[in-house]
């Protein structure tokens, strides 16, 4: 393999580092964009200053990539901005970019809370503040959904999760909004790292706190946690509290606002929803794994080979960094019939929204409690979704989504 070519596309060099190659707002523009590539190739390289990565673009190689723990880690960073720029430093300490036995324990602590029961009261919850924010948006009629329902909506629920106060919550979702990603094309990489900075101060402050007058929340329950015979020490907890709570908020937020506008555009797969909600079994659970399957929130994410490994014809050295894009497998033709449509019919089939393996998201089952809870109640309210303005995409190479999503929403 010649590390020395790049993909040419109609004469134009696509750099997957630049959140510019998936700026122009369509939906239809990723699909263009992967069977592009994908006509020349499932795994390539991109050079990248002085080094460069490997770029999975199949369902089957992306998927088999993820599972393979014995040629991959997460440990140097699992996003391509962190691993290009020399490494996590949270690596071995944070659920995510950790692995083996420290992996498995951090993670058995945190599964300690999605517990059936605990999760029934947290639905419920959840439940209750949707109601409120959408009976809010249907009485506006129109709305920026992505401001006035996405962003009110899952930042609570992770809130509630850590016990953060609620007079806290608005500058939290300043940093989680910052931290990945911006509204625009002006941040700096210096704002993202101060965003995570700030964020990570406050978490540190949440954790001292509830060292000494703990509560009924997830940090509550990480301070009492140990890993291999010992307690986390508060650094760790911190970061791993971070990992949460972006987690938590950026995915489903992001998702919440792809899946509307997909309904909005789509109009008879919005009827055929609402028509469904009196059949049993009804389509909302299919619906919510085409909406996870469409939006693919985390374009990608990254892994390091620690072994010389064969992906397809190509040899990656160990060492080199692999971005696995979630955003193409999900719209693999081999794997989903007609990728580029939208259809809540379409059979169950493993999406690789939350990744695959040890490192599937821990925080899956809350992001499907949070869209169903909003897509059942717009549902119930909504008769008729449409577009009241061009959406404005969030500006970024991780997370596909819109930070402006003007909509009318016609009460039922």
């Amino acid at each position: 393999m010649n590390r020395d070519h790049w993909v040419v596309i109609t004469g134009l060099d696509f750099d997957l580092t630049d959140p510019q190659t998936f700026r122009p707002g369509e939906h239809g523009h990723l699909v263009e964009l992967w069977e592009s590539l994908r006509a020349r190739d499932h795994v390539f390289w991109q050079p990248f200053e002085d080094t460069g990565f490997w770029s999975v673009i199949s369902y089957a190689d992306v998927r088999a990539t993820y599972r393979d723990r014995e040629n991959f880690t997460s440990e140097r960073g699992s996003i391509l901005d962190t691993l290009l720029a020399g490494g996590d430093s949270a690596g071995g300490r944070m659920l995510a970019v950790t692995d083996g036995a420290r992996h498995r324990a951090l993670r058995k602590a945190m599964s300690r809370f999605f517990t059936p029961r605990h999760l029934e009261s947290v639905e419920r919850s959840i439940a209750r503040r949707t109601a409120r924010v959408v009976d809010e948006a249907v009485e506006r009629c129109t709305v920026d959904f992505a401001t006035d329902v996405g962003d009110r909506l899952p930042i609570e629920a992770v809130c509630d999760l850590m016990g953060v106060p609620e007079s806290d919550r608005p500058q939290l979702l300043t940093y989680t909004k910052a931290a990945l990603s911006s509204d625009d094309e002006d941040s700096s990489e210096l704002d993202a790292i101060s965003a995570r900075s700030e964020l990570l101060l406050y978490l540190a402050d949440l954790v001292a706190a509830r060292r000494t007058d703990p509560g009924d929340d997830l940090v509550s329950v990480l301070t009492s946690a140990e890993v291999d015979g010992e307690p986390l020490d508060d650094d760790d907890l911190a970061l791993n509290c971070y990992s949460l709570i972006l987690g938590g908020d950026e995915s489903t937020r992001v998702s919440a606002g792809t899946g509307a506008l997909a309904f909005a555009r789509c109009p008879a797969q919005w009827t055929k929803l609402r028509e469904s909600r009196n059949v049993s079994p009804n389509l909302l659970p299919t619906a919510i794994e085409e909406v996870l399957r469409w939006s693919t929130p985390s374009m990608h994410f990254a892994r390091t080979a620690t072994a010389d490994v064969q992906i397809g014809e190509h040899t990656i050295r160990r060492g080199e960094v692999v971005a696995l894009w979630n955003s193409a497998a999900n719209l693999d033709p081999e794997w989903f019939e007609q990728p580029g449509r939208f259809d809540i019919d379409r059979p169950a089939r493993d999406h690789l929204t939350f990744g695959q393996g040890r490192h599937y998201c821990v925080g899956a089952i809350m992001a499907r409690i949070e869209l169903r809870c909003l897509f059942d109640a717009l549902c119930e309210r909504v008769v008729r979704i449409e577009e009241a303005a061009a959406p404005r995409q969030v500006f970024s190479n991780f997370l596909f989504g819109y930070s402006s999503l003007p909509l009318r929403l016609h009460r039922a």
